[in-house]
């Protein structure tokens, strides 16, 4: 294994920066950032550099080739809930264990969620810019009310519980999909997929991104939707056709959709959703406030340290 000059073993950090917290608990060791854009190929460099004990994953993918190249590597930790961006299937079998924060930012994403869902109803970002342009659209502009609507959770977990607290709040009927889902509060109705595009008036996406799942929201899904329907995404680009949610936003069946996870990110210049007033866009930062920050960094690090703990144990044993 190879270690820094302090005789430190390394880590290898995708991003430019983690939280002091989570620098503190994280002093034992050599950290290797890989700056605020890597790519698949830098995060490979660095592990045949410094071949790390341990990857904390904020941004890029980690494959079989950046595994490979780090034969010390014994844990992946990602700074967030989601571990799609890493090769699962390859850490297993190299007896690599992936471990992901999961819960530390729920409050930041619904909250992210329910400020996309309120631009969607209330037309917050083009009565803005009407207004700026010297309009005044008081007498011609009805917004949505959501008190009495129904809105579709899809993904029970930590974030769409925490969703679904707020907008019972505001009065909204809530129904969910999540067939893992357990000890639901009793304004939770879980009930199947097809319920949700059938009821719902809302619909928001929080589940993890998976091959069976991928491009779930699509031409045939959302043409059984209520006409009007909006859409909400804060989970994973992937989880939506982008191109037949476009098609469906330009025709009036999507109201509306406010999205902070995109296919490609960062999003390509010229992309359509880019022209379209009635899609709120948001540069994937659903969980990124100060204190979640801070909580994603404290729980990657206890996870990477509890991984090399019960590793070290168990050689000893």
């Amino acid at each position: 294994m190879n270690t820094a000059a302090t005789g430190k073993p390394a880590i290898v950090v995708t991003a430019a920066d983690l939280a002091p917290e989570a620098l503190a608990l994280l002093q034992n060791f050599e950290l290797v950032f890989a700056g605020k854009t890597p790519t698949e190929s830098d995060i490979v460099a660095l592990c045949r550099k410094h071949d790390p004990v341990a990857i904390i994953v904020r941004y890029s993918k980690v494959g079989a080739a950046a595994m490979d190249a780090a034969p010390a590597l014994r844990v992946i930790s990602k700074h967030g809930s989601g571990t799609d961006t890493i090769d699962k299937t390859a850490a297993a079998e190299r007896g690599i264990q992936v471990v992901a924060a999961v819960g530390v930012n729920a409050a930041a994403v619904a909250e992210q969620a329910l400020a996309l869902l309120l631009a969607c109803a209330k037309s917050v970002v083009g009565l803005d810019e009407r207004m700026r342009a010297g309009h005044w659209d008081k007498s011609t502009h009805k917004s949505l009310e959501l008190g009495g609507k129904t809105i579709g959770l899809i993904g029970l977990g930590a974030i769409g519980q925490r969703l679904a607290a707020m907008v019972h709040g505001l009065n909204m009927r809530v129904i969910g999909f999540d067939p893992y889902a357990k000890h639901l509060p009793g304004y939770i109705e879980n009930v199947s997929l097809d319920t949700i595009w059938r009821q719902a008036d809302v619909v928001s996406m929080h589940c993890p991104l998976t091959d069976e799942n991928r491009g779930m929201i699509n031409a045939t899904t959302l043409a059984q939707c209520k006409q009007g329907v909006i859409l909400v995404n804060t989970a994973r680009g992937g989880l939506v056709d982008e191109d037949a949610l476009l098609q469906a936003v330009r025709s009036g069946h999507v109201q509306a959709a406010g999205l902070d996870s995109f296919a490609v990110e960062p999003m390509p210049a010229g992309h359509p959703f880019q022209q379209e007033p009635r899609i709120i866009l948001s540069p994937h930062i659903g969980g990124v406030t100060s204190a979640a920050y801070v909580n994603m960094g404290v729980a990657a690090a206890n996870n990477v340290l509890d991984v090399l703990t019960r590793e070290g144990a168990r050689r000893q044993g």
